[in-house]
């Protein structure tokens, strides 16, 4: 059986780790080489860094702070926001970071996952996916929530993984920082339904919104940012939880 995944995010913006509620209402929640620092020793499995803001701020991602939390962590990292062609996944991978995730410009330009796998290999590509359930239908958001594209969240992450993305990032906008527990029916459907692991993000409260998203979301991961950020949720207590769950994680 494959171990599952605990991720730590942080989300940046001007250089500061924040979290907000639904993608607003954005509060500080500290120093992000530090936090990355408290992460790795507690035993996280993988890093997750976003700039939050590049893509609706037109810019590139801040390498430099890349490299900062690259040479302080000794777990995998990836790095999005902002990245829109093969440069710059090659600045990240050469800043530090394991993989890169993609959204925006993904949804706008598919043929950047083929072009990250064949470049870097598919284990690089991350594909991330904002999504919100409105009429019965789940639909893809841009640029951190704030365009709404009409697509599909299943056709799309079907169509991602065929192009070659190695994992599935799925945040749900409705559940992200409410703490009521992950979106496990959309979590389940997606992870049936591809070949590739997913990683469930949005609704962290408490312990056991973790269990039930690997139970009955059946994620591969599990990512979570201010449970952990604010001290809610020590990451060692959790493995400790799940594996009295009968949950594989790697303590």
């Amino acid at each position: 059986m494959l171990t599952k995944r605990i991720i730590p995010c942080l989300d940046i913006k001007d250089g500061q780790t924040v979290k907000g509620t639904h993608f607003v209402a954005l509060r500080q929640a500290g120093d992000p080489v530090e936090l990355a620092q408290i992460y790795s020793r507690q035993g996280a499995d993988e890093l997750v860094f976003l700039d939050i803001t590049a893509s609706h701020e037109g810019r590139k991602t801040f390498t430099d702070l890349v490299s900062r939390i690259a040479a302080s962590i000794n777990i995998p990292f990836t790095v999005g926001g902002g990245i829109h062609e093969i440069e710059d996944v090659k600045r990240l991978l050469e800043a530090g970071a394991d993989k890169v995730s993609v959204n925006s410009a993904a949804i706008r330009r598919p043929s950047l996952i083929h072009d990250i796998a064949a470049h870097f290999g598919s284990q690089v590509c991350v594909v991330a996916i904002d999504a919100k359930e409105a009429n019965g239908k789940w639909e893809c958001f841009l640029n951190g929530g704030r365009v709404n594209t009409g697509k599909d969240l299943f056709e799309w992450a079907s169509e991602a993984a065929g192009l070659g993305a190695g994992e599935i990032l799925f945040t749900s906008m409705d559940h992200d920082g409410a703490q009521n527990g992950y979106a496990n029916e959309a979590l389940a459907r997606l992870s049936e339904s591809l070949p590739i692991p997913v990683i469930a993000s949005g609704g962290a409260g408490k312990m056991e919104h973790f269990r039930d998203a690997f139970r009955q979301g059946k994620a591969d991961a599990v990512l979570a940012a201010s449970v952990f950020h604010f001290g809610e949720i020590k990451i060692p207590d959790l493995k400790n939880y799940l594996c009295a769950q009968g949950i594989n994680v790697r303590t």
